[in-house]
């Protein structure tokens, strides 16, 4: 079983340091330290463990140091910054696992970028050696980049030539999105497996600041002071990130707020997510008091993995029901907590931990059903899980005071926004203003089943006499179709409106990563992954599909 917690005392390949307003992330990875055995992570490759320490050292920069303003992303080795994803690794690796590491690896850079435009924390790349391929994606996803001019370091994204596959960590889209490199010469770059030297790489927009060895830790010292002039973070005394308390088996993974329970004959997981209880804090003094443990950080972090630990571990596993227990008026209080201090620096970084893991949902490749019955509370934050739901169905009953209510409140117009940019709430509406009006117009109100069917808020609201049967058969109707073409539906339907860099990302992730993993031409017997490294070409079938 993986998992993904860790710690900065059991990391093989990073090494955090902390100096006033600037972080340093080293990454000096350790070759025979990988996550799984069959390859050495020689030259700086990379594999899951390596992305699950840099994911866990983000994090703990996010909390522990709000000091901190800018995180310097560097390498330990001479002359190398990272060549990538290790290539055996991919080889020997199954397609499911390809797929989930690239997946795992967007989310991790995409997070970068998410934490740069609403926590202030700034990321400068230090290239100070030969950076290659994932290395250099690591970098795209960071504010700026400096290289080092030694006459023989150079970035590339060789995938193309080299492997048969494509920079799968949004590296193609990054260029020409992000860093505005024309296509013509992009072109040139992705399919030279020599890379460019530093003066080039400036020229055309690969990197932003080029410094001779003499000069370059002078040059990343004063990037790094004045990315941190732009930064509001504040300083003071951070909050420790405590382990994560969960119990695992064959039947689902427990936590404190969160619960799965798997039936592996159905193929159905059930996430279970529980509102606070008892008095919660309410001034900014007694939610930094409380730390780790205030429910909207304790919840989103038992969430966030519990969804990886499925992703990773529960591949069979097509469809996820997710419920909620507890107090309405409980969640919705804690929205307005979050709401009344989203300007404190730890409730802001707790607000971003729930936007990423939401995210997270958006874009797993699982059918996902909400599921409101009797003693739910879908509102505010948890109807964020009923709207990122490919259905939801609502149980209507006759007692009102027993049939469930959901209710919408101002943290579902745009706090927790999509990749698309977009709330789900207008995501779902796909830019129809007359209903998400009606929608506006009712937040802050109880509603039942008949009420949210009538608002568009719940796909279905049976009575109590049907609600068993008709869910047993939308959910074996459902787990009975192919799960390509699900994911494909899925991944198609959930991110309406305008796209995004994060949207092209992860659509070209599903459509050509799963195709082109696929395709004997990279991992066929005589594909670009199989024969590479053995001095053997690869053999290509030369039709265009």
């Amino acid at each position: 079983m993986i998992t993904y917690d860790t710690d900065p005392s059991r990391y093989a390949h990073w090494r955090l340091s902390c100096d006033g307003p600037v972080a340093t992330l080293t990454l000096d990875i350790q070759e025979d330290r990988g996550i799984q055995p069959g390859y050495k992570l020689k030259l700086n490759s990379y594999d899951l463990g390596v992305d699950m320490e840099l994911h866990d050292a983000v994090q703990r920069i996010r909390f522990e140091h709000p000091e901190v303003k800018t995180v310097v992303i560097t390498s330990g080795k001479t002359r190398m910054f990272c060549s990538g994803a290790n290539i055996y690794m991919l080889g020997l690796s199954t397609h499911a696992w390809k797929v989930n590491f690239c997946k795992f690896t967007n989310e991790t850079r995409n997070g970068l970028e998410d934490t740069s435009e609403h926590s202030g924390l700034k990321f400068l790349a230090a290239l100070n050696g030969a950076t290659a391929g994932g290395g250099y994606e690591l970098a795209l996803a960071c504010d700026e980049i400096a290289m080092i001019d030694d006459r023989s370091t150079t970035v590339s994204l060789p995938e193309v030539p080299l492997l048969g596959v494509l920079p799968g960590t949004g590296g193609l889209t990054r260029l020409v999105d992000k860093r505005h490199m024309r296509r013509d010469l992009a072109d040139v770059f992705c399919t030279t497996s020599d890379g460019v030297r530093a003066a080039r790489a400036q020229e055309w927009k690969l990197v932003d600041h080029i410094a001779r060895p003499q000069q370059f830790d002078e040059l990343v010292r004063a990037r790094a002071l004045e990315l941190a002039q732009q930064s509001d973070r504040p300083g003071g005394k951070g909050v420790a990130l405590t382990p994560l308390a969960r119990q695992a088996d064959e039947s689902g993974y427990r936590y404190g707020h969160v619960e799965v329970a798997i039936d592996r004959a159905a193929r159905v997981a059930t996430l279970t997510v529980s509102a606070p209880a008892g008095p919660q804090p309410q001034s900014a003094e007694e939610i930094l008091a409380a730390g780790a443990a205030w429910w909207p950080l304790a919840m989103a972090r038992e969430l966030d993995d519990a969804i990886l630990m499925l992703r990773t571990n529960d591949l069979d596993i097509g469809l996820w029901q997710i419920r909620t227990r507890g107090d309405l008026d409980a969640v919705l209080a804690a929205d307005a907590t979050m709401a009344q201090h989203k300007d404190h620096w730890f409730v802001r970084e707790t607000i971003g931990m729930l936007r990423r893991t939401l995210r997270r949902l958006d874009v797993s490749s699982r059918s996902l059903y909400a599921v409101i019955d009797e003693g739910s509370c879908f509102g505010g934050l948890f109807l964020e899980l009923a709207l990122a739901a490919d259905r939801s169905y609502m149980l209507q009953l006759d007692d009102a005071g027993k049939t469930p209510k959901l209710a919408v409140s101002p943290a579902n117009l745009g706090l927790y926004p999509m990749n698309n940019g977009l709330s789900r709430l207008a995501t779902r509406f796909s830019g129809d203003e007359a209903p998400l009006a009606a929608v506006v117009a009712a937040a802050g109100k109880p509603l039942d089943a008949a009420a949210a069917e009538a608002l568009g808020l719940v796909t279905f609201a049976p009575d109590a006499l049907d609600w068993n049967e008709e869910l047993r058969i939308a959910i074996e109707e459902r787990t009975a179709l192919s799960p390509d073409a699900l994911t494909g539906m899925e991944a198609s339907l959930r991110f309406a409106g305008g796209e995004t860099m994060d949207t092209r990302i992860f659509g070209r992730l599903t459509a050509w990563q799963n195709w082109i993993f696929n395709r004997p031409n990279a991992v066929g017997e005589t594909g670009a992954l199989k024969v590479y490294g053995s001095g053997a070409k690869a053999k290509f079938n030369w039709e265009r599909v």
